[in-house]
């Protein structure tokens, strides 16, 4: 398994800044077609350009490359983040998805600087080359961190309750143009507390909000409803979306919270049994809101929603047959047994649509396969050095940061 290039890069830089060296080729061309050239490198490339001496380490700092970049890379195939939760310490692994099957990609791993403050964490979620990461020990710390560049802000501590049951989100919103963590608490005025009681009975909640860029969380009120943290929240439109906790004899429901006005909406979903009733868990697919239904055997079908907040524009765009990848050969450990991941995974879980319309596909955890709407065909995704067992997740790569993060 290899160690994040970081590490060799900075080697590299201290050799080359400690020389006197002329002008670049590079640095004499226009800076239209520096920014052009730099803006469709693979965000691995770039942090290794950034690398190399100051003035480089500065040009890749130009915010209009950093948003360039970054919408560069929203067109192209993603880079995915495997967070394995390790005993004792948990790793953060990434692989660039190649635009072609030609090209072999190793997974490398990331050297997180706070681990020594947080070493097992759930991923809230990924935005705009940040992630969000809640400690999954203790519940009273999270951190917004950019892998790539490193930097990182560990946001205060906020309101603990007795019995509380957390739900997290992150998310931007283009409007507003500010990034939001949301932290919404379900608890009981009670010193004992049944966990299935816990989440049918009535209880308490808070909905609190962090502005990246502030000092303080804040109150916004009570969540009208149970909130289900699945393995990531959905943030479409400038909304993050949840589905609430299956109940008997009551429907389930999509669940947004507009990160602009602070408030919460029910997604409008058809009068059809499949989103009423059945399982599913919610995705990005184009840009668009979609859920992915589970079926019998393994089987899927997935529903977009083509107009956002339109109920009559939801149609059934995929059915996704049984499959069982090859990945599922591979020995694990006995740690394999105590992971989190693995006892709240589902058997299936759809990641997002790649570049060639194929939709990418995590199995029980444990594998990667690409499946091809047209012609109806599996495709086991194999990289070298994968962890033998993740929660994957859908990563747009990037140098943006935000002026209060620290640079580890």
């Amino acid at each position: 398994m290899e160690l994040v290039f970081e590490k060799e890069g900075e080697r590299k830089r201290r050799k080359v800044d400690d020389e006197e060296h002329p002008e670049s080729r590079l640095e004499s061309l226009p800076r239209e077609i520096i920014l052009d050239i730099l803006s469709g490198l693979p965000i691995s490339s770039l942090v290794q350009f950034k690398s190399v001496c100051r003035a480089w380490r500065k040009l890749a700092r130009d915010p209009d490359l950093v948003n360039i970049h970054s919408t560069r890379m929203a067109e192209s195939n993603p880079c995915l983040i495997f967070h394995c939760d390790n005993p004792i310490r948990n790793q953060l692994y990434f692989v660039e998805l190649p635009a072609c099957d030609d090209k072999k990609e190793k997974v490398k791993m990331f050297d997180v600087p706070f681990w020594a403050a947080m070493s097992e964490f759930d991923v809230v979620g990924s935005c705009n080359g940040l992630l969000c990461l809640s400690d999954a020990l203790y519940n009273d710390a999270l951190y917004i961190y950019n892998p790539f560049s490193r930097k990182y802000q560990e946001l205060p501590k906020s309101m603990q309750y007795l019995h509380q049951e957390l739900v997290f989100g992150f998310g931007f919103h283009p409007t507003t143009m500010e990034y939001k963590v949301v932290k919404i608490i379900y608890y009981k005025n009670s010193n004992r507390c049944y966990r299935r009681t816990f989440r049918i009975t009535n209880m308490n909640s808070e909905v609190q909000i962090f502005t990246l860029g502030s000092s303080t969380w804040r109150s916004v009120g009570k969540a009208a409803h149970h909130l289900l943290q699945g393995p990531s929240q959905v943030l479409v439109n400038g909304r993050l979306h949840w589905v609430t906790w299956p109940r008997r004899y009551k429907r389930r429901s999509i669940i947004s919270f507009d990160l602009a006005d602070d408030q919460f909406q029910e997604v409008p979903t058809p009068d059809c049994y499949t989103l009423n009733r059945r399982k599913y868990h919610l995705v990005v697919l184009g840009g668009c809101l979609a859920a992915a239904v589970f079926s019998n055997f393994g089987k899927l079908e997935i529903w977009v929603m083509r107009e956002y907040g339109v109920k009559e524009s939801w149609i059934k765009k995929f059915n996704i047959g049984s499959y069982v990848p090859r990945g599922f050969e591979r020995n694990v450990n006995q740690s394999f047994k105590i992971s989190k991941i693995i006892s709240k995974g589902r058997f299936v879980r759809v990641l997002c649509l790649l570049q060639n319309g194929e939709i990418l596909l995590e199995y029980k955890s444990r594998a990667l396969v690409s499946y091809d709407p047209k012609s109806g065909k599996f495709k086991d995704l194999m990289f070298q050095g994968i962890p033998k067992w993740f929660q994957a997740v859908v990563h747009v790569g990037s140098l943006s940061w935000i002026d209060t993060i620290i640079d580890a």
